[in-house]
């Protein structure tokens, strides 16, 4: 993917109101609960989702993305990556029209399976990196990480 078109595609996910960070954790040290808190933060509603916990950081936690009412504009999928192509399949059963697959070192949530169901389905996915290194303020260790691994500046 060439990097305008990368970033068109981050500008329009940090454009969402409403977002399901899947993969947090009842533990604050994940990744992607450091999503969570940034977007939250920088004022998205964010939904956190995991099946295994009812609340995340004091904030009411959903199983699924089924389980959540009304409208979701994006799904943030920082899971194992076993985990990303059954949230792909719920996003789209849901209509959500933006996915981001979270990775920064290695994998990360990056599945074939699951990037391959985005673009069978028409979805234009976000295929690694963080919106930590595009949600202001940008810290120096995410600076440094989009440089490194060559994602597009805003």
């Amino acid at each position: 993917m060439q990097t305008d078109e990368q970033l068109d595609l981050i500008t329009d996910f940090l454009r969402c109101r409403r977002i399901a960070v899947a993969g947090v954790s009842r533990g604050s040290g994940s990744a992607a609960n450091a999503v969570f808190r940034r977007l939250k933060d920088s004022g998205f509603e964010v939904l956190p989702v995991n099946p295994n916990a009812s609340q995340v950081e004091g904030v009411k936690c959903f199983p699924n993305l089924e389980s959540i009412p009304g409208e979701i504009d994006g799904v943030m999928v920082a899971t194992h990556p076993d985990v990303s192509l059954e949230i792909v399949r719920q996003a789209l059963r849901r209509r959500i029209p933006r996915i981001w697959f979270h990775r920064s070192v290695g994998q990360g949530s990056v599945s074939e399976d699951a990037v391959r169901e985005c673009e069978t389905h028409g979805v234009r996915c976000i295929v690694g990196g963080c919106p930590l290194m595009y949600c202001a303020p940008v810290d120096f260790g995410h600076r440094c990480m989009r440089w490194w691994f060559g994602y597009p500046r805003p």
